[in-house]
């Protein structure tokens, strides 16, 4: 029986957010586990990146004139110019609010997905709250397992207030969710987003 989840109630992704359960409870009762890790073995491209002192300027002139109180400003302000340009650059396509429907307790949109060799799926964090926003891009994943065929057997995501970068992934076949722990600051970090961003999409 579940712990913590309703079998008669019906969970958008976003309600997830919303709820007061832990992490551990909440994925339990969806068959998955959860670990935290301040390790940083994420894929990370060393390939050359002429265009980012560019993309850094532009990102501390939005920072100075853009208001990014709102979760939809700092999503069009500071998240979508950043995998707007990576995928320009690599040619991957952006689906935004990309709707899935898996089950009632599995459904929602989501904010930006990627479909590549190793798919990418991005959150902006309500109310720039990146643990609760960890919560939901967890839940986005394991929904994203189950909606599209891919024979990679890891998932990755992460959660952003536009601001700051939290990355985790999936393991499909342990049913295991990882958050790396680390944050990273935009624009100080910007190279480390971006390259580890690139080393994803690009398998």
């Amino acid at each position: 029986m579940p712990k913590v989840l309703d079998p008669n109630e019906s969970y958008t992704f976003s309600k997830y957010f919303d709820l007061a359960y832990s992490p551990e409870d909440i994925l339990a009762d969806l068959g998955c586990t959860i670990e935290r890790t301040d390790r940083e073995d994420l894929p990370y491209t060393q390939c050359e990146l002429d265009w980012l002192p560019e993309l850094a300027e532009s990102m501390r002139r939005r920072l100075k004139m853009v208001n990014t109180n709102t979760e939809q400003a700092r999503r069009e302000a500071l998240i979508f110019p950043l995998i707007d340009r990576i995928c320009d650059i690599l040619d991957c396509a952006i689906n935004i609010e990309y709707t899935v429907s898996v089950s009632n307790w599995l459904k929602g949109s989501l904010a930006y997905y990627i479909p590549s060799p190793r798919n990418l799926l991005v959150i902006e964090a309500k109310q720039a709250d990146l643990t609760k926003g960890f919560t939901q891009l967890a839940v986005e994943l394991i929904a994203l397992d189950r909606w599209v065929e891919s024979e990679n057997q890891i998932l990755y995501g992460a959660v952003s207030t536009g601001e700051i970068w939290r990355f985790g992934l999936y393991d499909r076949a342990a049913r295991h969710v990882v958050e790396y722990l680390p944050l990273h600051r935009v624009p100080q970090d910007l190279e480390f987003v971006t390259r580890t961003i690139i080393g994803i999409l690009q398998g």
